[in-house]
């Protein structure tokens, strides 16, 4: 299983604090940088903060896990993940999900109750985009060809049977978040059921989200709480379940794993360039 680490883009640091994170994580072996996307709250951006890690190394994954799709124009969506990919040397993986926030919404005056339909136009888009099909109606393309030539890798988020579904046609696979190996197993026993019954021959990609927080459990929990204080009664499960210790680390690594993960992402809530070097120093 590949293990990665997400940039602290929803957190209070130094807008340089990002280069130094991205350097510091190829340097010691995660396979991908991360982002936690969100519009309506003092966070870094998640395409720029990729463009920024992405120009301080040079072999590390970049990963949106995950972007809030249907709040993007489609066009320029496009456009910027088919240039961030081609500039990085074909390192973007998308992870997409529809997002669950009206706020978001209303601040980019996208309609919440057509979220779905959206996330659907947009798939559709960016795959028509992405082979260089004309998208606005008439002949002139709207993007540069990803490194690929022909598409950005995709991993499809959401907890419905129309996400899981949308990863079959559009994705190379699942990403999970918001709950542990227990919760994921069932999800992803459907994922690749639904894979198998598609006729898809690839293996799909699986990957998971969990926060971890080792040097500093208050400034941890503080973080967490902050940005999940939405949620109400719900805040402290999710503020208890992060990992604060190397033990713990390395325990649900072996429990994603076992559960079919691929690919698991830690994400931080302290956001101390130390917190590199003790996650490695306990699952790498």
């Amino acid at each position: 299983m590949e293990i990665g680490i997400g940039l602290p883009n929803t957190m209070s640091v130094q807008g340089t604090a990002m280069a130094d994170w991205a350097r510091k994580a190829e340097e010691r072996g995660f396979s991908c940088l991360s982002t936690i996307d969100r519009i309506v709250y003092p966070s870094f951006d998640s395409l720029t903060s990729l463009a920024v890690a992405a120009g301080a190394t040079s072999r590390i994954g970049l990963f949106t896990d995950i972007l809030l799709t249907p709040v993007y124009p489609p066009v320029w969506l496009a456009k910027a993940t088919a240039s961030l990919d081609a500039m990085s040397g074909g390192r973007l993986t998308l992870g997409l999900g529809v997002g669950g926030r009206p706020d978001d919404f209303a601040a980019m005056d996208r309609p919440f109750e057509r979220r779905g339909k959206l996330m659907d136009e947009t798939l559709d888009l960016l795959h028509r985009a992405w082979v260089s099909e004309p998208v606005t109606g008439d002949e002139f393309l709207v993007c540069p060809e990803p490194a690929a030539g022909n598409r950005v890798p995709i991993l499809i988020g959401g907890s419905t049977d129309a996400a899981i579904a949308r990863a079959v046609r559009y994705g190379e696979g699942y990403t999970f978040g918001g709950g542990g190996p227990d919760m994921a197993a069932p999800t992803i026993a459907k994922v690749r059921r639904a894979w198998q019954e598609a006729g898809r021959e690839d293996a799909p990609r699986i990957a998971a989200l969990v926060y971890f927080g080792l040097g500093d459990d208050d400034v941890s929990r503080a973080s967490l709480r902050r940005y999940y204080g939405f949620l109400g009664d719900w805040v402290d499960m999710i503020v208890e379940s992060a990992v604060r210790t190397p033990a713990a680390a390395k325990e649900i690594v072996e429990r994603f794993a076992a559960v079919g993960v691929t690919e698991l992402v830690f994400d931080p809530t302290v956001p101390s360039l130390d917190e590199i070097d003790r996650l490695a120093d306990a699952v790498l």
